[in-house]
């Protein structure tokens, strides 16, 4: 897995990529905001170890950038401003993970093994199904350039089937995707869902498997 470090502390930098090439990876390190955004041009990266008081700016300005841009790759933030705030502005910015100074390097090893195991369907930038293209990066749905406005747990069930777009997903898997397990559901949850998705986006786009779920209908 190819990884970019952005890193401003060079003995840190160094000694991240040498632990991270001895646990299996391929790391490039930049120390700079400019360095990065150099790089970011020259070459594709899996995920990003991003550091956030750089001497040219803060991280989080490259990671909305990477955002506006619609730009996907994973970003684990790896910084010694870690209260509650901060990791709250750096997730919501579209941070993937957030490690705080001092570290574990077995750990930050496991949790970017983590970021690069995700489904390639999901890694894409634009998945695309029957004329909908769904922005995992900007959280939309847009048939053409006309956006369909979606709920987050539509957004979610959505997401969930294009990731398997010839797949059956039962009622229980999709429960899973959208909520967490102390979290109660509703009996008829995921069909209110399904409707409302088939409301906007055309009655036949997704199929009804009787006794098994709910799969994507193949393309006209």
């Amino acid at each position: 897995m190819r990884v970019l470090i952005i890193e401003d502390d060079a003995v840190l930098r160094d000694g991240l990529q040498v632990g991270l090439r001895l646990a299996g990876f391929s790391p490039d390190s930049v120390g700079s905001l400019g360095d990065a955004r150099s790089a970011l041009r020259a070459a594709r990266f899996e995920v990003l170890v991003l550091d956030l008081m750089l001497p040219d700016g803060s991280g989080l300005d490259l990671l909305a950038e990477l955002r506006r841009a619609r730009d996907p790759v994973p970003v684990l933030v790896l910084t010694a401003r870690d209260r509650p705030g901060d990791k709250v502005r750096g997730l919501d910015l579209g941070a993937d993970d957030y490690l705080g100074k001092p570290f574990d390097l077995e750990e930050l090893a496991a949790r970017l093994r983590a970021l690069g195991r995700r489904p390639a369907a999901l890694s894409r930038t634009q998945p695309v199904w029957n004329g909908v293209t769904l922005d995992l990066a900007c959280q939309e749905a847009r048939r053409g350039e006309t956006v369909i406005p979606l709920s987050p747990r539509e957004f979610s069930v959505l997401q969930a089937l294009m990731a398997h777009p010839r797949a059956i997903l039962s009622k229980s898997r999709l429960e899973e995707h959208l909520y967490g397990w102390q979290e109660e559901v509703d009996s008829n949850t995921v069909e209110v869902h399904v409707h409302k998705l088939r409301a906007k986006l055309g009655h036949g786009f997704i199929e009804t498997v009787r006794g098994a779920g709910y799969r994507l209908a193949e393309p006209e």
